[in-house]
């Protein structure tokens, strides 16, 4: 596991407890992929499984099988303060800063939303920060009453991704009107992307008119994931990505285990079936929209992003 110096305090303890209720191990590696991929959205600072992996072993794991680099992404103060840390000194790492949805109600109600969001806009200018988010909406864990707090959140999110031409990571639960009305009105950054995207052949058409990105996990490899696999086939295949959102929603075979980043290939692979084309062939073209929008983990800018 991680040094007790390098975890945050809340962090240590919540990866316990999700150890605890998932006494499980890690599943076997994949067959290598031959065409380097990366891994768009992962939480790096979870502990789980059976035998917790520190960040080290998660990325030598995946560089392993073709998995060449991990967007590390922090959803409170103290978790992107982590995200950015690691990403100066870890070259296979890059980094995203955020407030996540379901925190901002709870930041509100202590009074610590606006210094929070400050936190974050002060972190945005980091070296290697590449990306805004997860921000968004969330009305699943959230009750109405609070979802205007959430909304201002995200508004401010949208602006400071756009005043640092940095992309934009969205999570969007049960908002999906919701999140793209909001993106309307503010006006989306040049480079916005559906994390985990959990919507239909609707939203996937909407997407693509406006010029987003869909980020697709496990869950596209699910058995009644039918209409994520719609959506996959909808999407411009220059405008989709790929993510493991580690320590979560592991891909078919392996679904309720730990997932890790060295898991995407079973992801690319799943994907490459449904589109028709083979696993190296797209990991090509999912490589190639990852640089698109995040440049490259050797510090290249990405397209229309200004260097330095």
């Amino acid at each position: 596991m991680q040094s007790e110096e390098a975890l945050p305090a809340h962090i240590r303890q919540r990866g316990d407890l999700e150890a605890g209720n998932r006494a499980l191990s890690y599943p076997p590696d994949p067959e290598p992929l031959h065409v380097a991929v990366y891994d768009n959205h992962a939480h790096l600072e979870f502990a789980d499984g059976e035998n917790p992996m520190d960040y080290r072993e998660h990325l030598d794991r995946a560089e392993s099988v073709g998995v060449a680099g991990v967007l590390q992404v922090g959803t409170d103060v103290e978790t992107s303060e982590w995200s950015v840390a690691l990403a100066a000194s870890e070259p296979r790492v890059l980094a995203a800063v955020s407030l996540h949805p379901n925190e901002a109600p709870k930041l509100h109600e202590r009074g610590e939303l606006d210094s929070a969001l400050e936190a974050i806009a002060g972190l945005a200018s980091k070296p290697r920060v590449v990306a805004i988010g997860e921000t968004g909406l969330d009305f699943y864990r959230t009750d109405e009453p609070l979802h205007e707090v959430q909304r201002q959140s995200f508004r401010e999110h949208i602006r400071i991704a756009k005043e640092h031409n940095l992309a934009l990571q969205i999570h969007d639960r049960d908002a999906h009107r919701a999140v793209v009305e909001t993106l309307k009105a503010d006006g989306a950054p040049a480079r916005t992307v559906f994390h985990c995207f959990s919507g239909d052949g609707e939203l996937a058409e909407i997407l693509a008119e406006n010029g987003w990105y869909a980020s697709f996990s496990g869950t596209v490899t699910f058995k009644n994931s039918e209409g994520l696999r719609d959506a996959l086939r909808i999407m411009p295949r220059s405008h989709i990505l790929v993510e493991t959102d580690t320590p979560f929603l592991t891909p078919i075979p392996f679904r309720g285990k730990p997932n890790s980043p060295y898991m995407i290939p079973y992801t690319v692979r799943s994907m490459a079936e449904t589109l028709g084309v083979e696993g190296n062939d797209l990991a090509a073209i999912l490589t190639a929209n990852t640089h698109e929008v995040y440049g490259t983990w050797d510090g290249a800018p990405a397209s229309g992003q200004a260097a330095g």
